[in-house]
Parts: C-alpha cells; sequence; structure tokens
C-alpha cells in the first residue's frame, strides 16, 4: 500500500510515548516513518578498528505510518491527505483547507500558469 506520507513532510506523531511531537520525515520505507527527533534509541557501537570509537548512539528510530499525520503549510493544522488532478499531475491536498501538499509539483504547476 501507497503511504501519504513523503520524506521531507512536517507530521505530527498521534499514538505513543511520542504522542504530539512533530517533525520532518527523514525517510519512509515499506509503512515505516523515520521522523527527525522522535522515538531516539539507544544503539551499542562496537568498535571495529584500533581509531574506531565505540559508544552509545543516540538515533531516530522508525514508527508506523499510520500513527503519524501530514501537517498543512497553509492552514498549520493536521490533516488527511486527498488525492487530485491539478494540471494533469496527481497531487496530494489537504483535506481541511484544500492546499497542495507536494511543494515541487506546485511549485512546477505555478511556473506553467
Amino acid at each position: 500500500m501507497k503511504s501519504s506520507v513523503k520524506k521531507g513532510d512536517n507530521v505530527v506523531v498521534l499514538a505513543g510515548k511520542d504522542a504530539k511531537k512533530t517533525g520532518e520525515v527523514l525517510a519512509v520505507k515499506e509503512g515505516k516513518v523515520v521522523v527527525a527527533g522522535v522515538n531516539i534509541q539507544a544503539h551499542h557501537k562496537k568498535p571495529r578498528s584500533k581509531d574506531d570509537k565505540g559508544g552509545i548512539i543516540k538515533m531516530e528510530g522508525a514508527i508506523d505510518a499510520s500513527n503519524v499525520q501530514v501537517i498543512c503549510a497553509e492552514c498549520k493544522k493536521a490533516t488527511r491527505v486527498a488525492h487530485k488532478v491539478v494540471d494533469g499531475k496527481n497531487v496530494r491536498v489537504c483535506k481541511k483547507c484544500g492546499a497542495v501538499l507536494d511543494t515541487a509539483k506546485a511549485a512546477k504547476s505555478s511556473k506553467k500558469a
């Protein structure tokens, strides 16, 4: 199933220990998303050479895409995503205000007009 969340989107977390936190999507993979500053996990790294340092590294873990909602840039609210055809292109649209969420596609369509 295709996700309505894409890399670079600003999202709000709906469920879990980090509920109500916001951040930018760093990666999307197989129904999971990695959000900056959310779901911080400690990974123990073993030194692999004499010069390599080991230790505990804090990094973001993946959370399910169903637990996040996209924040609309126009109305600044968490919203579900609709899909519409604008100028022959399929774009993601805010359900609340109708603004186009795909910034790259929105910029291209405004240049044509």
